[in-house]
């Protein structure tokens, strides 16, 4: 059923997404991730510096960083080079678990991998992009290590998408943009693996609460669009 509010989609419809590759050269894997009018440059970048924790291990480490640049919204954000921004760090721990969960840190060798996700554009759903892009340009990155060299195994198990799906005017909507997202009564990020496994599910009654039968279809609205998304990681990365 199509709905008004959704500029043609249907309620279990995507955005459009694409997905351009290496647009920036200066990290072993880059993806401009669009979903709709959100736009997510993810850049994956390779080191040495593995934190002590995993160092004294010997295994390697998956990290995140995620920032809003100031021309990402209207009217334009407040950049915060000194002050750091409480939503931005809960986002950055949140796209690093998830890009973890992907991986046998042990098989990393040593290895240290950041993926910087920097948002050029917000409309809704930003967080949930950076998980998908960044899985991709995580996926880049080890491929170059192993075709160096560097690494002996594959240390990524599976890949990792992710989406937002939620409850506006009393309809469960997938993937919302922000004209929906600011005012959906429930709000819900979920990550999971393309073995079907949840890693993270987030859900918030941002007006009120929410029933087990709704909260099923909203997990099922977004099982659907994470496995489209998952097919346009595939398509993106046979490219290369």
């Amino acid at each position: 059923m199509k709905s008004s509010t959704r500029k043609g989609r249907s309620n279990d419809e995507l955005r459009p997404v694409s997905a351009l590759l290496d647009i920036q050269t200066a990290g072993e894997g880059a993806v401009l991730f669009s979903m709709g009018e959100t736009r997510v440059l993810c850049v994956a970048s390779v080191s040495r510096m593995v934190p002590d924790h995993a160092a004294a291990k010997g295994w390697g480490w998956i990290t995140a960083e995620y920032t809003m640049l100031p021309y990402s919204t209207s009217p334009r954000s407040e950049r915060r080079p000194l002050r750091p921004d409480g939503r931005a760090v809960e986002i950055q721990r949140l796209v690093g678990r998830s890009l973890r969960s992907a991986a046998s840190l042990p098989k990393l060798e040593g290895h240290a991998i950041t993926v910087d996700c920097d948002v050029l554009k917000a409309d809704g759903g930003t967080r949930t992009a950076a998980i998908t892009g960044g899985f991709i340009a995580l996926r880049m990155a080890v491929d170059g290590l192993i075709a160096r060299g560097e690494l002996s195994h594959d240390p990524l198990k599976t890949a990792v998408a992710a989406v937002s799906a939620g409850l506006v005017d009393g309809k469960a909507l997938l993937d919302l943009e922000y004209s929906e997202d600011s005012r959906a009564s429930v709000d819900m990020n979920i990550v999971m693996d393309d073995r079907s496994n949840f890693i993270e599910v987030q859900g918030t009654g941002e007006m009120t609460a929410f029933s087990r039968k709704e909260l099923d279809v909203m997990i099922e609205l977004a099982e659907k669009g994470i496995r489209e998304l998952f097919e346009v990681q595939r398509t993106c990365l046979r490219r290369l």
